[in-house]
């Protein structure tokens, strides 16, 4: 017996006994849609309307007015992606040694080696994930309360610092800023700042960053000897940049057998210069990791965006100059007033919500848009944020297994993901 159903006769019995959600159900039969006089049904609805309720044969009727019944032939339709050939390849670079390499860490980390834009797995696969590595301090310091509350027991120790960044928040990488060395703030010795470094890799085995203050006149020193202390376990040192004396860090990171971080501020030119500056002091390719500057959510995201982008295609399409991992300082997301500020200061604004979550929130954003434009490598602060952005660009990777159904997630066929 047949019998005709709308679907506001359905929508109606899902709500007596409410239903929220259909998961795998396909409504069978012919489908019959009303039209007014001289309206055309495009193939593209018929095509839509297949796919969306599951008809599996050509059962969809259109009722006209003038004409009556006509039956609409679906044409079969195939999805395809754009493919792009690129000349170049990102350099290939590994963070952190292991007792076979003549360090200590349990692990390490390896980053670049694309052949495409992020995650277009289409041309290729993203050989690597991106990595987070999460700051810990050498003191004290002024925290949003939002990132506060999760480190107010350790922030007097380093070491418990950067444990608790591996073991209750999965960091990858641990990034240890010797600030107190700056001579306005505490001027701490270089050798004393390196005892703390010394603390750092005994207390995680995970690789790490080893940042100064900032300085320019007193980086160089306390890189130097941060290198020495930290020999043999290919620490990332952050950083080399134009404004110093790059030459003296790029030589202790080479003396020492260490990854060199070449940072410039938002300036294409800048980086080519200083990278090719590096190369003549003998710095490897594989050696080089590069930081463009993250001007963050609030801060100018557009042009990090634009920047990190630039430097990736002109990479791609050949420029072995910029072909090198990108490393985001994400923690700058803390520095825009409406990642941190209870309320707006001004009187008319709207409310702006929690602070407790608008600034992971902005870490979140600025971490996921730059993993986009081809970042390799976060600097985060906020533990939940950094995993936000460890799991979202994990499943874009690839990598990530859904845990309901125990299997790998093809990237590539996103457009049938259920």
């Amino acid at each position: 017996m047949e019998k005709k159903i709308t679907l506001e006769d359905i929508a109606r019995i899902l709500d007596r006994y409410d239903v929220v959600e259909l998961e795998d159900v396909k409504i069978k039969g012919d489908v019959e849609l009303e039209l007014s006089t001289g309206v055309a049904i495009p193939p593209s609805v018929v095509q839509a309307l297949q796919s969306m309720m599951g008809v599996q044969k050509e059962g969809i009727s259109v009722v006209s007015e003038e004409k009556g019944i006509e039956e609409l032939e679906l044409i079969p339709t195939k999805f395809e992606v754009a493919k792009t050939e690129w000349n170049g390849q990102i350099e290939e670079v590994t963070i952190g040694a292991t007792s076979a390499d003549g360090g200590t860490r349990e692990a390490t980390v390896t980053i670049g080696g694309e052949k495409a834009l992020p995650f277009y797995n289409f041309d290729h696969q993203t050989p690597h994930p991106p990595v987070i590595s999460v700051d810990c301090f050498d003191m004290p310091i002024s925290l949003a309360k939002a990132v506060r509350e999760h480190y107010e027991d350790v922030m007097e120790d380093p070491g418990e610092w950067a444990k608790k960044n591996v073991r209750e928040f999965g960091a990858d990488m641990v990034t240890i800023h010797l600030i107190s060395t700056d001579p306005t703030i505490k001027d701490t010795p270089a050798r004393e700042a390196a005892k703390t470094v010394e603390e750092v890799l005994q207390a995680v085995k995970v690789p790490i960053v080893i940042g100064g203050s900032g300085n320019p006149d007193k980086d160089p020193e306390v890189l130097e000897a941060a290198a020495e202390v930290a020999e043999g376990e290919r620490c990332l040192i952050a950083s080399a940049n134009l404004n110093m004396d790059y030459e003296r860090i790029a030589k202790a990171a080479l003396e020492h057998g260490h990854v060199i971080l070449s940072w410039t501020q938002l300036d294409i030119n800048a980086q080519k210069t200083l990278n090719r500056y590096l190369f003549k002091l003998g710095v490897p390719r594989e050696d080089i990791v590069i930081d463009p500057t993250t001007a963050a959510l609030g801060y100018g995201l557009d042009y990090a965006f634009t920047n990190i982008e630039r430097m990736r295609i002109s990479a791609l399409k050949g420029d072995t100059d910029l072909a090198f991992p990108i490393s985001c300082g994400i923690t700058n997301a803390w520095g825009a007033r409406e990642a941190w500020m209870k309320d707006s200061p001004i009187k008319e604004d709207s409310d702006w919500g929690p602070s407790v979550y608008r600034g992971p929130l902005y870490e979140i954003m600025t971490g996921l848009t730059l993993g986009i434009a081809g970042g390799d490598m976060f600097m985060m602060m906020h533990p939940k944020a950094a995993g936000a952005v460890k799991r979202v660009t994990q499943m874009l990777f690839g990598a990530k297994e859904a845990e309901d159904e125990g299997k790998k997630v093809r990237i590539e066929d996103w457009v049938t993901w259920k």
